[in-house]
């Protein structure tokens, strides 16, 4: 059997050329639409064989001898042909639980306030991964990239620099587990729903050594061991923080503030006006339902504080279609005349975030 000849398949209809060989027991038959069918050998037989590799006879000479001619190659592979054949993919022994990770690499680890970041998603898996990743605030989202991730990969989603740090406070990865040429467990379809501390891009100690990248990367767990992770809100150096500094306590209505120790009367009162902050579900409210809950806490923040001369107060409210940071301006300029507001730090809030002093 050579590169050429034409056979038919003896277990099922259907035959073609001979388009090549992967290696010494199947054999690549195109059919009639072009496509490459991979065969064992053993299951074609050869109907035709193909013509320039038989020997011609050319016109006599001048001795009147025959002369043959040589056999021509034809077993050259054309490098433009697309490769319908794809090798089974090896499995790891321990590779069955689905493990997904979020990573942020930064191109230049030492100069983290001017270099930008690549966004990478991680498959530690036998298993393929169809995946969209999104960003968004509240109940808008935005497609950033999508694709299908192969077993023990990753994929470079995005280039990003500082300044759209502030589009990704909110990120979601959605996805669907499978495989493509055998038998396998059926897993879970998951979106992951992850709050970006945008702090972290400025620490240079958030950028962890790890076994998917030679630089330094920040990951957020997507999915680990087949456990599907719940929102991330910080790292462990940041919950240390935390708790040493301020503490969180929650009103008779339900909302969480977070306020400064006593002891520090200067030091800023945060209050994160993003809806899952306040309420652990919102399935039944509308987009104005939502911002009404929002601009209540916000008033009633500012009435508890309204004799506290100098006071300053961070509203962290997002970035997002700027529904929210006009809505709570609005408020400002109208209902609390007597105080003053800018734009809060860019370094630890961005543009996400607004500072009304008293």
């Amino acid at each position: 059997m050579k590169i050429g000849d034409k056979v038919r398949f003896l277990l099922e209809k259907g035959g073609g050329k001979v388009a090549g060989f992967q290696g010494k027991d199947i054999v690549l038959v195109e059919d009639e639409d072009g496509f490459e069918i991979p065969m064992p050998v053993k299951q074609c037989v050869v109907v035709d064989t193909n013509e320039y590799n038989i020997a011609k006879v050319h016109t006599l000479d001048e001795d009147k001898k025959p002369k043959i001619a040589e056999p021509e190659e034809t077993d050259e592979v054309d490098i433009d042909k697309p490769i319908t054949y794809k090798r089974r993919v090896e499995e790891r022994k321990d590779g069955n639980k689905v493990n997904v990770f979020l990573a942020y690499v930064p191109k230049d680890i030492k100069m983290l306030t001017n270099t930008t970041f690549d966004a990478y998603i991680v498959n530690d898996c036998n298993y393929y991964i169809f995946y969209t990743y999104l960003c968004g605030e509240g109940n808008s989202w935005r497609l950033h990239s999508q694709g299908v991730l192969e077993p023990n990969s990753k994929i470079q989603m995005e280039e990003f620099g500082l300044a759209q740090l502030n589009e990704m406070s909110q990120v979601a990865v959605q996805f669907v587990a499978y495989k493509e040429d055998r038998s396998f467990m059926l897993k879970p379809a998951a979106t992951v729903q992850v709050r970006i501390n945008l702090q972290n891009f400025y620490k240079m100690h958030t950028f962890e050594e790890s076994m998917f990248f030679t630089e330094p990367a920040l990951i957020y767990d997507i999915v680990k061991d087949d456990v599907i992770q719940k929102t991330v809100y910080a790292n462990a150096d940041d919950i240390k923080e935390a708790l040493l500094t301020k503490k969180t306590t929650e009103t008779d209505n339900g909302y969480k503030i977070k306020h400064e120790k006593k002891e520090d009367k200067n030091a800023p009162l945060e209050v994160d006006l993003h809806i899952d902050s306040l309420l652990d579900n919102t399935a039944n409210m509308t987009n104005g339902e939502i911002l009404e809950y929002q601009l209540k806490v916000f008033r009633e923040t500012m009435d508890k504080h309204l004799k506290q001369k100098g006071k300053k107060i961070v509203f962290i409210h997002g970035k997002g279609e700027g529904v929210l940071r006009r809505a709570v301006e609005k408020e400002l300029k109208h209902k609390y005349k007597g105080c003053t507001f800018q734009d809060a730090s860019f370094q630890q809030y961005g543009f996400g975030a607004t500072m009304v002093t008293i």
